[in-house]
């Protein structure tokens, strides 16, 4: 077992006297957070007194869980981390400070993280001690980015992006300075992004998911995904926020897919807008929790300002409402509210809510005469998994598993809803295609639902089998680790983790921290490692967390919301073995993208033969007299050479065949004698 609590302190420990900007995902709010508690413990699991000290390969985690009642900090919080080692934390640069971290790409040496003032990109040769290559500005929410050849495309959302990468702002209801959509990068030089040029869509560009179909060389294609309100037509000609009953132009309930010729990245366009959403109803909903519950009544007793959107009533941080408030007043040419601009500002607040991100406006009680009310309008994330022509849409409402063998036409080919999933927000497949799991980001990102009251089905995976274009239920994951109130915490973007003969997944849970789990068996998943640290602030909410974390060539890096660039890898524990470890770290991928799934291909080894016999004696899946044996004849195989090493190989592959048919798991000796006889051609 490899565990520790330990204090983190960064190189840039000075910076944290800043008042960091706390921006609710959900609803981009601002917060300030500020503290800095003291530490009280030292380094290491042996100073906890409760703390069960367990043999190195044990497969039990700590108890108590040490993720509990971690104290807070910005640069100095205290930490957990259990079956994997943190090789380094690397602060934003200054350009970057207190603005939010996003998404993650990843090509050759380089991590290249999006940032809602533009990207940075950190050469990751040495994991220990990344550097920083290129910081450029180019404000834009949520600026997710995504990788291929020599270029790079980065998301824009938001309404004050513009398209010279200014930092002033869009301050007019309609402007053409205005930037939503995709931006394109020549990468050629990574330390010199060029702006080549940008794709505006309706509306805008939330995150993508990039393409690259195998029986297209020419062409790579974007999918987006975008969720705000629909820009005017005076902004961006055919755009049309009315249904498609009004309107067959609207754009609502399609997604859009842009074609970028590689030879030609500037001749970039729009060329299908498939409505892969049409004849969906609105899914169940779960509502609240008790703990919300009892929280906005609390609130609404110290007459805190609460609205109705996103499909609840929800409490308006004081840092929101000043501005607006502030807004208003000026609007009605009074310097300070009265009792009655506060009543009028009360009642006219959820149309500004309305208007400001692209909502309704009302409660959700009156009664649809006309039949149910539609479902989603939008996707937030759709998984791309090229190698099997499918993907896995997160869509608000509903999972959609489609069809993407024609990238310019994708379709539908099954849905599922949940009532116990609020808001459906990312995909992944195993890597053979016969699963997928999605994740529910309920409370958006921005508030703490992973308490000890919170349902532990709520803010979950959950996990499907795939049979014939359909998709079945089997179970829930979510993080075994109760947080706080003050801590942001919900299931929110990852990766697999080539593990060979296993599904194993890093997954980031913002201020919940990182968790790797097992989900081999649909039924029954379960932690094996896990990095987590305290609240940002102790005392209040505050922006921070695992915004996004993906295996990446043998090490697992994370942005991390507040605090920078986290670079991890994996120890041996009773759970995964050091062959298994060495197996996975011998796939090498030339780029990786959020939302665009590689299919892992191990290449012959030692280490992978050896992985398989790890797993067969975990399972007992042979007999120990068989695994003894099995491991000899690999030892003398390796160290024999030539017609020698070839000899032995293809003798124990021939054994391992016949032993197959009386084995308690005869498909994973079947796959040790593939990789036996693999290594002796």
């Amino acid at each position: 077992m490899n565990f520790s609590v330990s204090n983190f302190r960064s190189t840039a420990q000075a910076a944290s006297s800043h008042c960091w900007s706390y921006l609710l995902v959900v609803v981009l709010l601002g917060v300030s957070a500020c503290t800095n508690k003291p530490i009280t413990m030292d380094d290491g699991a042996a100073d906890m007194p409760s703390a069960v000290q367990l043999p190195a390969m044990s497969t039990m985690a700590p108890s108590p869980d040490p993720r509990v009642g971690l104290g807070a900090g910005l640069f100095d919080a205290e930490e957990a981390v259990w079956n994997m080692k943190l090789l380094s934390s690397t602060p934003p640069s200054e350009s970057f400070i207190g603005v939010t971290n996003s998404d993650l790409a990843f090509t050759g040496n380089y991590a290249i993280q999006g940032n809602y003032n533009g990207v940075q990109v950190f050469d990751i040769s040495d994991p220990s001690s990344p550097t920083l290559v290129t910081k450029y500005v180019c404000p834009a929410s949520q600026s997710d980015v995504s990788v291929y050849g020599d270029l790079m495309f980065v998301s824009g959302e938001g309404l004050s992006g513009r398209l010279d990468c200014g930092s002033e702002g869009v301050q007019e209801a309609v402007s053409h300075d205005r930037l939503r959509g995709i931006r394109i990068f020549n990468i050629e030089d990574i330390k010199n992004p060029v702006y080549v040029s940008n794709v505006q869509t309706c509306r805008g560009s939330h995150t993508h998911s990039l393409l690259k179909d195998p029986d297209d060389d020419e062409n790579v294609y974007i999918y987006i995904s975008g969720s705000s309100r629909v820009r005017p037509e005076e902004e961006l000609a055919g755009c049309s926020g009315l249904t498609p009953a009004e309107d067959p132009n609207s754009a609502l309930f399609r997604i859009e897919v842009i074609k970028v010729p590689l030879a030609h990245p500037e001749q970039a366009a729009i060329v299908s807008s498939p409505r892969i959403f049409e004849d969906l109803v609105a899914p169940p909903q779960h509502g609240q929790s008790p703990a919300d519950i009892a929280d906005l009544e609390e609130a609404k007793a110290r007459g805190e300002f609460v609205v109705f959107f996103f499909g609840q009533e929800r409490v308006l941080p004081g840092r929101m409402i000043g501005p607006m408030l502030a807004a208003f007043m000026e609007d009605r040419d009074n310097e300070e509210a009265n009792a009655a601009d506060s009543a009028a500002f009360r009642e006219a607040l959820p149309g500004i809510i309305a208007q400001r991100f692209g909502i309704s406006d009302d409660d959700g009680d009156d009664e649809e005469e006309a039949g149910p009310a539609p479902g989603p309008t939008q996707c937030h994330d759709i998984t791309l998994y090229p190698a099997i022509g499918r993907a896995g849409g997160a869509c608000g409402g509903y999972g959609l598993l489609l069809d993407i063998s024609d990238p310019e036409n994708p379709f539908r080919m099954d849905a599922v809803a949940d009532s116990n999933f609020s808001y459906w927000h990312s995909a992944t497949f195993n890597n053979d295609g016969t699963s997928i799991l999605f994740t529910d980001e309920w409370g958006g990102g921005g508030q703490p639902k992973c308490r000890a009251t919170d349902p532990v089905e709520w803010g979950a995976n959950a996990y499907f089998s795939l049979e014939s274009g359909k998709m079945e239920f089997k179970s829930y994951y979510k993080l075994p680790a109760a947080q706080t109130s003050v801590e942001n915490c919900v299931a929110h973007n990852g990766s697999l983790i080539p593990i060979p003969g296993r599904d194993i997944m890093v997954q980031s849970w913002y201020q919940g921290g990182i968790s790797i789990f097992d989900w081999t068996d649909l039924s029954n998943p379960f932690e094996i490692a896990y990095h987590d640290r305290g609240p940002i602030d102790a005392d209040q909410m505050a922006n921070g967390g695992t915004w996004s974390v993906y295996w990446y060539n043998g090490v697992i890096v994370s942005s991390e919301i507040a605090r920078g660039l986290d670079i991890f890898e994996l120890t041996p524990s009773g759970h995964l073995s050091a062959n298994e470890i060495a197996a996975s770290n011998t796939v090498k991928l030339d780029y990786l993208n959020a939302q665009g799934q590689p299919k892992y291909v191990w290449p012959a080894s030692f280490s992978l033969a050896r992985a398989y016999v790890d797993q067969l004696e975990r399972s007992k899946g042979l007999s120990a007299s068989g695994i003894a044996s099995v491991r000899r004849d690999l030892n003398s195989a390796e160290a024999a050479s030539g017609s020698a090493r070839q000899s032995a190989l293809r003798s124990l592959a021939k054994d391992l065949d016949e032993r197959a048919g009386s084995a308690a798991d005869s498909d994973k000796v079947k796959k040790v004698a593939a990789a036996v006889r693999d290594l002796g051609m």
